[in-house]
């Protein structure tokens, strides 16, 4: 059953979950505080839209798109809606007051999630009337060509609404983890910050350019990253599984995390060195042209992955 959802925020992220959500069938309310980035809303999700169909990866764009309203107000976005999803700006302040405009207007039962990539919700919702029913549901961008969701209550949030939120991206076809506390980063960006420490630590010694390190990864551990998790990798990469595999490698592991005991920031001279390979490769006026071959390769990939995997149990004892 349908239902209105709203979108508070409607740039990059905001945009992406309008279509994660009208492409389930829901009605979506985007709603943005900038009259410039509200006016183009719809010319933005229509040509995602007409590229995702040019993938198979949905069926009529123009159905999609005629569920999609722009609103010119906070208060149409959240009347009446079934769930709401914030993406403003990563800043405390800036969500923190729009939080309390939200608190006096949201419906009593409506859960709200934040795209916070960082930031915990108990930062911003602390002391609301319906803290209970604020969390992080944390996208990886853009949500509809990367379905995991990260869910991260605060303290406060009632267990119900991560419930109900879980279940509502598994409707609209996501895949929803649920982050057990409000770790710093919470796991994706975890993971990601720990592969990028040694990226740079790496290219800062010396011991490879900045092409080949992605090299490495593009040609090797992304490859099988795409479809299996770092704990299925290893279980798969010993003839006695996840157990053989630490025993055998456990050691090695331990003393190149040793070898890191003393982080420090990426210096201005290491970002200029980095920068400057990377600019050699790719005009910065290029990057949007490369933005979209990125998206368009994704989209590729997906088409691939839904039809790869029709059925098939993704290694946790399930079926997708």
């Amino acid at each position: 059953m349908s239902a209105s959802i709203g979108v508070i925020g409607a740039g990059l992220v905001g945009s992406g979950w309008t279509i994660v959500f009208a492409r389930a069938g829901h009605t979506v309310r985007a709603y943005d505080s900038n009259g410039d980035i509200r006016a183009s809303l719809r010319d933005r999700v229509a040509a995602n839209l007409e590229s995702l169909q040019e993938y198979g990866l949905v069926d009529d764009a123009q159905s999609i798109l005629a569920r999609v309203e722009v609103v010119d107000s906070l208060g149409e976005a959240v009347d009446e809606v079934s769930y709401v999803q914030e993406s403003v700006l990563e800043r405390t302040d800036v969500k923190r007051e729009l939080y309390e405009t939200i608190d006096g207007i949201v419906g009593a039962e409506v859960p709200v999630g934040s795209s916070s990539s960082g930031i915990p919700a108990s930062a911003f919702t602390e002391g609301l009337r319906r803290a209970a029913n604020y969390l992080v549901a944390h996208p990886v961008n853009p949500p509809y060509l990367h379905p995991l969701v990260e869910l991260v209550p605060s303290p406060l949030t009632d267990p119900a609404t991560v419930d109900r939120v879980h279940g509502l991206m598994e409707d609209v076809g996501q895949i929803p983890i649920r982050v057990n506390g409000e770790v710093e980063g919470f796991i994706l960006n975890r993971l990601q910050g720990a592969m990028l420490r040694e990226a740079w630590a790496l290219f800062e010694e010396g011991y490879a350019n900045a092409a080949d390190i992605d090299r490495t990864v593009k040609h090797g551990l992304g490859l099988r990253w795409s479809f299996m998790g770092p704990f299925e990798t290893i279980d798969l990469n010993a003839p006695g599984g996840v157990r053989d595999y630490a025993q055998r490698l456990g050691g090695l592991y331990l003393s190149i995390a040793r070898d890191r005991t003393d982080p420090k920031p990426w210096s201005d001279e290491l970002i200029s060195r980095v920068e400057s390979e990377r600019r050699g490769t790719l005009d910065l006026d290029d990057l949007p042209v490369r933005c979209s071959w990125r998206d368009r390769r994704l989209m590729a990939l997906a088409a691939h992955k839904a039809s790869a995997e029709s059925g098939e149990s993704d290694g946790s004892g399930s079926s997708r």
